[in-house]
C-alpha cells in the first residue's frame, strides 16, 4: 500500500508544477499562524481572522490543478500539503515549549508575558490545529470534485473563460462554507459555546468575503491557465 501511495504521489509531483505545490503548502501553513489574529471590522457580527489574506492562494491553485491536471492530482496535492503543514506546525509547537526567550521579549519589563504570548501564537492550540486540518482536507476534496464535475457539465458548451469562472466560483463558494462551518462548529460551538446560528452566520460571512477575494484574483489564475494551456493539452 505504501509503495502504491508513493508511486502515485511521485507521479503527481512529476506532473504538477513545483510552484503550485509550494504555494499551496506555504499558504496553508501561514494561514494557521495568521488565524491567531482577528481583524478589526467595526461590525459586531462579522468575525474575520488574518488567514483570509492568504487563503485565496490555496483554492486558486487547487482549482488550477484540478482543471489542468485532473482531480486525482489535485486531491493528492491537498493531502500532501496538509501533511507537510501539520508536520511544521508540530515543529512550531515543540519550539514553543522549549525553554528560552524570544528576541522581542528581551529588555522588556513584561518579558514573561510577551514570551508566553509569542509561544502561544507560535505553538497554537491542539484542537484548533487538528480541526483546521480536518476541515481543510474535507473542504479541499469537495472543492476539487465540484470543480471537476462542473467542468464535465459545461465543457465545450461555454467559452473557456466562462468555464473557468464557473468552476472556480461555485467550487470555492461551497468548499469555503464547509471549511468555515466545520471549524466554527467544532471549535466555536464546543469550545467557546457559540450558538449554531452564530456558527452559520460566521461561516456565511467568511465564505462571502473569501469568494470576493477569490473573484478579485481570478484574472491572475486565468492568465496562468492560458500560459500553461499554450504548452500543454488540458486534460479536464
Amino acid at each position: 500500500m505504501f509503495k502504491r501511495i508513493s508511486r502515485g504521489l511521485g507521479e503527481t509531483l512529476s506532473i504538477v508544477p513545483t510552484i503550485f505545490v509550494v504555494l499551496i503548502t506555504m499558504a496553508l501553513f501561514v494561514m494557521n499562524i495568521l488565524a491567531n489574529k482577528s481583524l478589526e471590522t467595526n461590525v459586531e457580527f462579522i468575525a474575520v481572522d488574518a488567514g483570509i489574506l492568504i487563503s485565496w492562494i490555496v483554492f486558486l491553485f487547487l482549482d488550477l490543478t484540478t482543471k489542468i491536471y485532473g482531480v486525482k492530482h489535485a486531491n493528492r496535492i491537498s493531502i500532501l500539503s496538509i501533511c507537510i503543514s501539520t508536520f511544521f506546525c508540530i515543529i512550531m509547537l515543540i519550539a514553543s515549549v522549549i525553554p528560552g526567550i524570544w528576541k522581542d521579549a528581551f529588555d522588556q519589563t513584561s518579558k514573561d508575558i510577551i514570551n508566553d504570548a509569542i509561544n502561544s501564537t507560535i505553538g497554537g492550540t491542539w484542537y484548533v490545529v487538528l480541526i483546521s486540518a480536518i476541515a481543510f482536507v474535507i473542504a479541499s476534496l469537495v472543492n476539487n470534485y465540484i470543480n471537476h464535475i462542473i467542468g464535465r457539465l459545461v465543457k465545450d458548451k461555454v467559452k473557456e473563460r466562462t468555464e473557468y469562472c464557473m468552476r472556480s466560483f461555485i467550487s470555492t463558494t461551497i468548499a469555503q462554507f464547509i471549511d468555515n462551518f466545520i471549524f466554527a462548529f467544532f471549535v466555536g460551538h464546543f469550545f467557546f459555546e457559540w450558538k449554531i446560528i452564530e456558527c452559520l452566520s460566521c461561516s456565511l460571512i467568511g465564505m462571502l468575503i473569501e469568494l470576493v477575494v477569490q473573484i478579485f484574483f481570478t484574472p491572475i489564475g486565468y492568465r496562468i491557465l492560458t500560459k500553461i494551456n499554450n504548452k500543454h493539452k488540458i486534460v479536464n
